[in-house]
Formats: structure tokens, sequence, C-alpha cells
């Protein structure tokens, strides 16, 4: 890892802005990723554990880390609003 921890969960938690996201790093280096819903509310839009951030030794890898936790995010709200389109259906 290239930069520290400090660092590192900064970039990423800063990268979620408006919304509330909170980056944690265990001893052995295992990333978990939490984004919540808004910033009063302990509601997560996502939740990524077990994330090898031994890998994270460039601009691009951390690059594409984000990028994919925003794709999870992104696809998560469209599965949440077709399911609350089915419901308001019935």
């Amino acid at each position: 890892m290239f930069l520290s921890a400090l660092e590192l969960r900064n970039i990423i938690e800063s990268s979620f802005l408006p919304k509330r996201c909170q980056c944690s790093l265990s001893p052995d280096l295992k990333m978990t990723v939490k984004v919540y819903a808004d910033r009063e509310t302990d509601t997560l839009d996502l939740l990524r554990t077990n994330i090898d951030a031994r890998h994270l030794n460039s601009c691009r890898q951390i690059h594409e880390l984000i990028a994919g936790l925003r794709t999870e995010l992104a696809h998560q709200h469209v599965h949440t609003e077709h399911l609350h389109a089915e419901r308001k259906a019935l």
C-alpha cells in the first residue's frame, strides 16, 4: 500500500460526497466501505467488506475500486427503485 491508511480512507470517503461514507481498515489491511443513504440516518445504501487494501498500490487501482463501488451503488438504486415501483403497482 503506497498511501497511509488515513490518506486512503480520506480519498475513498470524499469520493462519495455528498453521501456519507465510512471506510475502515483492519490491522491485516482488509477494508470495509459503508455508504449511507443520507447524512442523518444509518440506512446503508452499500456495504462492501473484505476489500484487500494491500492491492491498492497505485492511483489507478484506487480509482478502479471507487468506480466499482459507484457502479454497485448505482445498480443498488436501480434495483431498489424497481422494487418500489412493483409494490406501488400491487
